[in-house]
């Protein structure tokens, strides 16, 4: 049963008085950011404080992660505006109610998953194309901050034609626009990357605050945000064009989107800061969470939470080692909103576009893209491929085809896994070579290893090159031993399979046997009646025994043990 308050007991004065000075320090970093995300959302700049108020109190008190930090996102808010710009024009009444309707949906998706403990789906969309979805998402976001950043409008839905019209009438920007947002952009990319620990993206967006209220930007043709309200807002259902649930056959597959980045990120996140700080995980009680998170955005009139891993890493530099820090961000959060909205009137469309231009650019992990490139050429294609499809098909099926792409990865390697011969060299233990006909351990003795779960889609496989090894080798084999270590399980396909090897095997006079043979694997044997043919003294719990069957004279015929 999952325990409440988990990520702020137990209570020790000293420790949750660092946290909540660190949520202070959170809240500096990450105010200018949440205000970024609404503008990737379409959302009422206003909207991305409200991420990190109600939401961050709810994930405090009903999920499990002591270091994880909810709140706004720049992946669930591109997929949002990916597909809410087509029912409402952004920004607007509807547009919200919209929004927050996603994040209720979210909820109840994400309560499904806790109720069927389904936080282990996290583990199926791999580090590789994560960092390519993000790339394509980061890369997205970017172009669709050029238009305020030139002061031109592009109203394309995709990527590619929205940079194509753009780049087509950019002798017609706004210099001084360009300006003000080229030198936001610089500011902030040279300062996380010179000193990442200073608030420089705050400091930039008061000194423009101040600038545009000094100097009246607006009146010299620079756009602002405009007007804001700093009243708690609400979904606002009766601003949309028919009943709510009506909508919900176009919202679902938003919210499935979100959900799925929501639960792969967020447990990614959570389970870093853990092993770095030696604390338990239970990425199911952080499900619960992130569904009270989400359930708190969408009744304030907000769009989707996601564990947030800048925001994270920020808590974590600060000292922060309890949800206490989320309390101290939602505090100087709540401040803002009661006594500082007034001056977001004055700030600069173009810088905000810029604030949110950088994070965009800065999703763009190219450390991570070249560690993937130089150590495993065929995942960077993979995380490209990501990448190329969020551009150029969308967010919400570039998540789709991430998950599709890890999973048939994983789907590969087991359908065609590492195989090998082992032989014994003389101070360096077993050495594989490839299981190629012709090869053997020893005249007389093949010793396989077989690199996966046998199953339908790799029996053949294995079939193949049992005889294969057998009829090529260049002395009569005797004893043929397959190393199980990586089998643990067999379907019954790979069972009736591995029936047929057998009796060629002992037609032929070869005995076989299996060395590291789990006691998983060893139930599956007896179950599929595998055990009796082979004979249960040639199962062995170590490659030792195996290896030494062969040494001792040849044992009865196998059938003897039927």
């Amino acid at each position: 049963m999952t325990r409440l308050f988990a990520g702020l007991l137990p209570w020790r004065a000293a420790g949750a008085g660092r946290d909540l000075l660190a949520g202070a320090s959170v809240a500096a970093m990450g105010i200018p950011q949440v205000l970024g995300y609404a503008r990737i959302a379409g959302m009422p700049v206003l909207s991305g404080l409200y991420t990190v108020l109600l939401p961050l109190l709810a994930f405090a008190a009903f999920g499990a992660s002591r270091q994880l930090i909810v709140a706004a996102d720049s992946a669930t808010a591109a997929i949002v505006a990916s597909r809410l710009g087509e029912m409402a024009a952004p920004g607007a009444a509807a547009y919200v109610a919209l929004a927050a309707t996603v994040a209720l949906l979210c909820a109840a998706l994400l309560l499904l998953a806790r109720l069927f403990r389904l936080g282990f789906l996290a583990d199926f969309l791999s580090r590789t194309v994560l960092v390519g979805f993000l790339a394509g998402v980061g890369i997205q976001v970017a172009i669709a901050m050029l238009g305020d950043m030139l002061a031109l409008a592009a109203d394309a839905r995709r990527p590619l034609d929205e940079l194509t019209r753009l780049a087509a009438n950019v002798a017609h920007a706004d210099w001084r626009t360009v300006a003000l947002s080229g030198a936001t952009t610089l500011a902030l990319l040279a300062g996380h990357r010179l000193a990442p620990r200073v608030p420089v993206a705050l400091g930039v967006v008061v000194l423009a605050i101040a600038a545009s209220a000094a100097f009246d930007f607006d009146a010299r043709g620079i756009g602002v945000v405009g007007a804001v309200s700093g009243a708690l807002a609400a979904p606002g259902w009766q601003h949309l064009p028919a009943p709510a649930w009506q909508h919900l056959p176009a919202l679902l597959p938003v919210a499935v989107s979100c959900v799925v980045v929501i639960i792969a990120q967020s447990a990614a996140t959570a389970r870093a800061y853990a092993l770095r700080h030696h604390q338990p995980t239970d990425p199911n009680a952080d499900l619960l969470g992130l569904a009270a998170a989400n359930l708190a955005a969408g009744a304030s009139g907000t769009f989707v939470v996601n564990g947030s891993p800048t925001q994270t890493e920020t808590a974590d530099e600060a000292g922060a080692r309890s949800q206490y820090a989320s309390l101290g961000f939602a505090g100087v959060t709540l401040l803002v909103l009661l006594f500082l909205t007034g001056p977001l009137q004055y700030l600069p469309r173009c810088v905000l576009a810029g604030v949110v231009f950088s994070i965009g650019l800065r999703m763009v992990d190219l450390r991570a893209l070249r560690d993937i490139r130089r150590e495993s050429p065929g995942e960077f294609t993979l995380a490209l491929l990501t990448a190329a499809a969020v551009l150029a098909l969308g967010v919400e099926q570039g998540i789709v085809m991430a998950v599709t792409l890890s999973l048939l990865r994983h789907v590969r390697h087991s359908y065609q896994p590492d195989t090998a011969v082992l032989q014994h060299l003389a101070g360096s233990g077993w050495v594989g070579v490839p299981a190629a006909p012709g090869a053997q351990t020893r005249p007389g003795l093949v010793l396989y290893r077989f690199g996966a779960n046998l199953f339908y889609a790799n029996e053949h496989l294995f079939a193949q090159q049992v005889l294969a090894l057998v009829d090529g080798a260049p002395a009569p084999v005797r004893h043929f031993v397959v190393d199980a270590s990586a089998i643990t399980q067999l379907d019954y396909s790979a069972a009736r399979s591995l029936r047929e090897v057998a009796d060629t095997l002992r037609r032929r006079g070869v005995a076989l046997a299996f060395g590291r043979v789990s006691a998983e694997l060893r139930a599956d044997m007896d179950r599929h009646r595998i055990t009796p043919l082979i004979g249960a003294r040639h199962l062995h719990r170590n490659l030792h025994d195996a290896v030494a069957e062969a040494d001792r004279p040849a044992p009865p015929p196998a059938g003897a043990d039927r």
